[in-house]
């Protein structure tokens, strides 16, 4: 039985907030008269969906007197979440993200409209020179740093995702962390050799990211293996191996060709029965009838000579004994890289033993002191008991001596007195006068 996707990557459900976003969506979607902004969401300001397919698919829309709108988000999961709180939008999404989210969630709050020919392709970026594919990296997983665009991108969930399928590999990654971009964590990755990111796009050699890669002496790795192609959901296949070009030709030198995993561009809505009002459900799925039957030259962006049209021409899906060389390879890198993770597990157990040994001598020593201390202070205890009890003593002496030092003054003054008054009664004539 399948996982769910946001159980399977460790992210947090968006089961928390379909509740809500449904209700919200109800609110929004049903009442003749409501307020209602139609618009497809897509993803960054100059990413392939914003920039190259939604204008297309918003102008194949208004051509059947559909008015939408492409509206940026944070990539395919924040998508996901805008179409449960709004069925009646559009969203572009990865289609690995698409159907593992659709699975945990429920088929029945999403509608896939097209899963169209183009695919995006998985990348990684490094500037370690030893580091040649999906193998080597996920050998040296526990010592490498990854640096992943944000946390709601698509990229980031494939990442996540390929970590729970390989937890021998990937899985061993102790420090992950997310930039504010892809660019940005792409420049992380060209700024030292133990980083390594991951993003999910269309192989366009003539990208800025794919030049600057180039230009600051990054690589581009492979993300393939065999497990990553063996991934599916209800029959349907997440992954494709794909041979793509990363580099324009040159006067001096051919393209330069990568064979990596790709995934479907899937383009989706939300279910009709989720829209309550009769006239609003109808038109939703009016658009579900139209966007299903669109040419595909509609949603292609370029002309036949265009440089989207040369790249969907270079791009093509390998299968038999092409993919299965670039799946050796992988192979042997995660072999090769099996003899240095037992030695450095073996360290690591050595490591930890005499840091056992290290923290058992502490802990005698520090019970040694502890008894040390205890009698010592037994000892200062004792000495202390001896002191005051000479303190008191003393002082009990001092107070009686004291005491009998004031009662023998005290007689002698009240003898005194006495005296002086038998002298007085003397001296007095018969009558009581003094001479």
């Amino acid at each position: 039985m399948l996982r769910s996707f946001s159980s399977l990557i460790g992210l947090r459900p968006l089961t928390s907030v379909v509740g809500l976003a449904v209700a919200a969506g109800a609110a929004l979607s049903s009442g003749v008269g409501s307020v209602y902004a139609a618009q497809i969401n897509t993803g960054g300001e100059s990413g392939a969906y914003h920039a190259r397919f939604c204008p297309l698919l918003r102008d194949a829309l208004r051509d059947n007197r559909m008015d939408y709108t492409c509206a940026t988000s944070a990539g395919s999961r924040d998508n996901i979440q805008r179409i449960i709180g709004k069925p009646r939008e559009i969203g572009f999404a990865q289609f690995d993200i698409f159907a593992l989210e659709r699975t945990m969630l429920g088929k029945e709050l999403f509608t896939p409209l097209r899963f169209d020919g183009a695919r995006e392709c998985l990348f990684m970026v490094t500037r370690n020179p030893e580091l040649r594919n999906l193998g080597d990296v996920a050998g040296r997983a526990s010592r490498l740093r990854f640096v992943l665009p944000p946390e709601k991108s698509g990229s980031a969930a494939t990442f996540e995702f390929l970590r729970r399928i390989d937890p021998d590999g990937l899985g061993l990654a102790r420090e992950v962390i997310h930039a504010r971009s892809t660019d940005a964590a792409i420049e992380r990755a060209l700024g030292a050799e133990d980083v390594v990111t991951l993003f999910v796009q269309f192989p366009d050699p003539a990208n800025p990211r794919f030049t600057k890669i180039d230009r600051d002496g990054g690589r581009l790795l492979p993300v393939l293996d065999r497990n990553l192609l063996r991934q599916s959901v209800d029959g349907e296949k997440l992954y494709y191996a794909q041979e793509t070009d990363v580099e324009n030709p040159r006067w001096n030198r051919a393209s330069e060709k990568l064979v990596t995993a790709c995934t479907p561009l899937v383009i989706f809505t939300g279910n009709p029965e989720r829209v309550e009002d009769a006239e609003a459900r109808r038109d939703h799925e009016d658009l579900v009838r139209t966007v299903t039957a669109l040419e595909d030259a509609n949603l292609t962006p370029g002309s036949s000579g265009s440089t989207w049209a040369r790249i969907w021409r270079r791009t093509k899906e390998l299968t038999g004994q092409s993919v299965e060389k670039m799946l050796d390879l992988a192979d042997e890198a995660r072999e090769r890289a099996g003899p240095m993770m037992e030695r450095a597990r073996e360290a690591s157990e050595r490591a930890l033993e005499r840091g056992s040994e290290i923290a058992g001598d502490a802990i005698d020593q520090s019970k040694d002191f502890y008894d040390k201390a205890r009698e010592r202070a037994g000892e200062l205890s004792r000495e202390a008991r001896e002191r005051a009890e000479r303190f008191s003593d003393e002082a009990r002496d001092r107070a009686n001596r004291f005491g009998d030092e004031t009662r023998r003054r005290y007689d002698e003054f009240q003898n005194d007195r006495r005296q002086d008054d038998l002298r007085r009664d003397n001296r007095r004539d018969p009558v009581g006068e003094e001479f």
